[in-house]
């Protein structure tokens, strides 16, 4: 009896299953980035950030290397003690970690401050501008955001072997990521200028110039 009830049992559990159908998967779960620990809040606006905090920062990369000439003598200025590199450091960090603070939506100039962005010819983009460019292409804007925070990370493995020729390629790179995003958001008509006397120096001269090279490197 007791064997009899069990097989009723489990022939009904098989006809239950087989009727139901197959089961679906469960649905696999979106990959996501780690969470922030808090809510990010602006202080400052674009504009403001970059004079008080990135470009102060630049500067200890810059200043670090350069040539100097007083009453006909030459010095090669480079880092030397353990405190300038240190200082060194610091822009870098600055800069890799800063710049990701462009990310997060804020103002692009002061209340009332509109750059030169008046008159006929004006040579700056409007705060509205600009922030026309970066919404009709955020990728471009991340991009130049990401080339900028590359630098960083080179300048502090530089750090770490205390390579001064390295720095010196180092702060031409740098030079050259500032100056990319500069004439895409902010003065965008040197652009144009830099065209038109491509355009003029092909006609006089056949040359070509090339506009992808960084500053400093000789032409092939």
């Amino acid at each position: 009896m007791q064997t009899t009830l069990w097989l009723l049992l489990l022939v009904g559990a098989v006809l239950s299953a087989g009727c139901g159908g197959p089961q679906p998967a469960p649905k696999p779960t979106p990959p996501h980035g780690p969470e922030l620990w808090g809510d990010l809040k602006p202080v400052v606006s674009v504009k403001e950030l970059m004079r008080d905090m990135l470009d102060p920062a630049s500067d200890y990369v810059f200043d670090s290397v350069g040539t100097v000439i007083t009453k006909g003598r030459r010095v090669e200025k480079e880092p030397k003690t353990d405190e300038d590199w240190e200082r060194v450091r610091i822009g870098a960090v600055t800069l890799a970690e800063g710049v990701y603070l462009l990310k997060i939506p804020r103002p692009f100039a002061p209340p009332g401050d509109e750059n030169n962005s008046t008159g006929p010819e004006p040579e700056e983009l409007s705060p509205a501008q600009i922030k026309a460019k970066l919404e009709a292409d955020p990728v471009l804007w991340n991009a130049k955001i990401e080339a900028l925070r590359n630098v960083g990370l080179e300048v502090l493995e530089i750090v770490k072997r205390k390579d001064v020729k390295e720095l010196w390629d180092a702060g031409e790179n740098l030079d050259q990521a500032c100056e990319n995003c500069h004439i895409e958001y902010w003065y965008p008509g040197d652009k144009a200028l830099l065209k038109k006397l491509d355009r003029r120096l092909e006609e006089l001269y056949g040359l070509r110039p090339d506009r992808t090279r960084k500053p400093g490197m000789d032409p092939k």
